[in-house]
């Protein structure tokens, strides 16, 4: 057995022992709801197993190698635009943010669209992770990007709608999943560890807290633009 599939089963079995237990002391949900149970917990068991298997094997080493590669080149600078399409297409394809928007399209009734909110996480996203590309091609200090970006944050509290800003800090967390740690976050490692001048661990990592940023001003700034129209 894989270590990925001991993972996985890890994960889930005490999810599992808490429904079975809540279904035996206070659910008492029919039979066929907890046939139903099992089944999805048997799909998600063989899906989180490909999904990871896929990312050890594919995603990791991938994101390296391209990071590598154009970190190696005379022109680093053609990583800020290759970081922006990454990230672009990384939160696009990423699982986690298509939910939200379909969750905030559904609780709002169709007010705000699910597209709306998957292309302004997506494109936010973009934008960050150029700016972290100019960190890492440019040596600026990592205290000199974040900083700002939450202090702005911070202050679009005041002029946000109260609605847009909780769905703004929600939006930081899922645009931080699987496919933004796995392939973008290699990608900067892959390229520090082929930059003269450049450590892997100072200068690779901190990607991250770029991209949850990234979402919650841009919501928040959405929020801003809905408000000026009349709300939701």
């Amino acid at each position: 057995m894989s270590g990925v599939t001991i993972e996985v089963i890890l994960a889930l079995v005490p999810l599992v022992v808490f429904l079975l237990a809540f279904q035996a002391l206070y659910l008492r949900l029919p039979r066929q709801y907890v046939q139903n149970l099992f089944v999805g917990v048997a799909l998600a068991f063989v899906g989180l197993v490909l999904f990871f298997q896929g990312v050890h094997t594919g995603f990791i080493p991938a994101g390296r190698a391209i990071g590598g590669h154009f970190g190696g080149l005379e022109r680093t600078w053609m990583l800020i635009p290759l970081g922006g399409m990454m990230g672009f297409c990384a939160t696009y394809a990423e699982p986690a943010v298509r939910v939200f928007s379909y969750q905030v399209e559904q609780s709002s009734n169709g007010a705000i669209r699910a597209r709306i909110i998957l292309v302004t996480i997506s494109v936010s996203v973009a934008l960050t992770v150029s700016l972290g590309m100019v960190r890492l091609v440019y040596g600026v200090p990592f205290r000199h990007i974040i900083l700002p970006l939450y202090l702005f944050g911070m202050a679009m509290l005041f002029f946000s709608d109260k609605t847009f800003t909780s769905l703004a800090f929600d939006a930081g967390g899922v645009a931080t999943g699987p496919m933004a740690v796995t392939f973008l976050m290699s990608m900067a490692v892959g390229a520090a560890a082929q930059m003269p001048g450049r450590d892997p661990v100072q200068d690779g990592f901190g990607l991250i807290a770029l991209i949850a940023a990234a979402p919650i001003i841009a919501i928040m700034a959405l929020g801003v633009a809905y408000t000026k129209k009349g709300g939701i």
